[in-house]
């Protein structure tokens, strides 16, 4: 067949996906083998900027990213490579420079005790408002067996200190990023997965050098429920969603800055045992971003609310049958845009800011084949 005969055919293919709705992932694939720009290239309007953090990198796959602002830009770590558990696998970070993201730089690597090379997973960044910005991370041969590391930086993440332990169980911020209170204490959702998922919560009043925490706040029994997200109620109010095995979002409610909370109560959204990321805007209205489905990892979505049980979709991220879209990763940058990362099918970290100012928010897999 010549090659006028293939781009026709191909034109035609197109023409019947955009119309009959054959998918994205289709209409991105014969888009890509004629030329045609790529349709998740085009943004709905409150898509500000939809970008990968990287392209090419020295590692096979990365996961669990994180996101945070500092002074002089925003900061991005995850971990990565040959595989997830496999010892190779290191804590990786790129600085974005106003223009670009900087090349993916192995700042952490795990030991055990006898020197020998260990894996490490899900790096969270936080900056307290008197600084230095700090990198939480877990090192271990699994979810079950790992044990919390902290690391700090005072030129915003271009050097680090020598990593250090946290105290026995103590694990840092388990996935998601903590908050401050007035008085400068950072609380962190945290939970561990010996035997049983179960949930408590962690707090520092001096920047991770000494710890205090709760005690479980579910047995696991029956389901289990692991990597709060946090959100902010008032002044001293915390409201945690939780990533459960019981296909959906459960929540639990603080009133005195994280140090008892109530029984865990399941949301009406789905969750198929995939970590969430959830932030208070600065204007009191709560963002998730999540996979709101009880099977896979995609779609990939975006919801608001205002009262902490009712989420409404306003953005789907990522929709692709079969593809992982996962571990996202939310903040609020000074300028009051919201910057999203997230696994994009494990090779590579996604980045994406959104103007939630915009009032359209329409669902971004019907824009995906029309012009802005």
């Amino acid at each position: 067949m010549g090659s006028t005969d293939f781009v026709l055919r191909t034109l035609v293919a197109l023409f019947f996906a955009a119309v009959f709705g054959l998918g994205a992932a289709f209409y991105e694939e014969m888009a890509r083998q004629v030329g045609l720009p790529a349709p998740s290239e085009k943004k709905p309007a409150a898509i500000v900027l939809r970008e990968d953090i990287f392209k090419d990198a020295p590692f096979s796959q990365c996961h669990a990213s994180t996101i945070v602002e500092t002074k002089s830009g925003l900061v991005a770590a995850w971990f990565g490579g040959t595989k997830e558990g496999n010892p190779d696998v290191g804590i990786w970070l790129s600085r974005h420079n106003g223009s670009a993201w900087s090349a993916p730089a192995e700042v952490a690597s795990g030991r055990g005790s006898k020197g020998e090379r260990q894996p490490c997973w899900n790096p969270v960044l936080f900056l307290p408002r008197e600084g230095p910005l700090l990198l939480f991370y877990k090192v271990g041969p699994s979810p079950s067996r790992w044990w919390g590391m902290i690391t700090t930086s005072e030129d915003d993440g271009l050097t680090w200190t020598a990593p250090q332990r946290l105290p026995e169980g103590i694990y840092g911020p388990i996935k998601n990023h903590p908050i401050e209170f007035s008085d400068g204490t950072i609380l962190c959702g945290s939970s561990t997965e010996r035997g049983s998922w179960r949930v408590h919560f962690e707090w520092t009043s001096d920047r991770g050098r000494t710890w205090e925490r709760t005690g479980a706040i579910n047995d696991g029994k029956a389901f289990g429920l692991i990597q709060p997200a946090l959100l902010r109620i008032g002044e001293r109010g915390v409201l945690a969603l939780l990533r459960s095995t019981a296909e959906c979002v459960y929540t639990t409610w603080s009133e005195d800055e994280g140090r008892t909370w109530t029984q865990p109560k399941p949301l009406s959204l789905p969750n198929p045992n995939s970590g969430l990321d959830a932030i208070t805007l600065r204007d009191g209205r709560h963002v998730l971003v999540c996979n709101p489905t009880t099977r896979g990892r995609s779609p990939l979505s975006v919801l608001i609310c205002v009262n902490g049980n009712t989420w409404t979709p306003v953005l789907t991220l990522e929709d692709e049958r079969g593809a992982e879209f996962s571990y996202p990763a939310i903040i609020q940058s000074r300028e009051g845009l919201v910057h999203i990362t997230y696994t994009w099918k494990r090779r590579t970290i996604r980045y994406v800011v959104i103007d939630l100012a915009n009032p359209d928010g329409r669902d971004s897999r019907n824009l995906f084949f029309v012009d802005e």
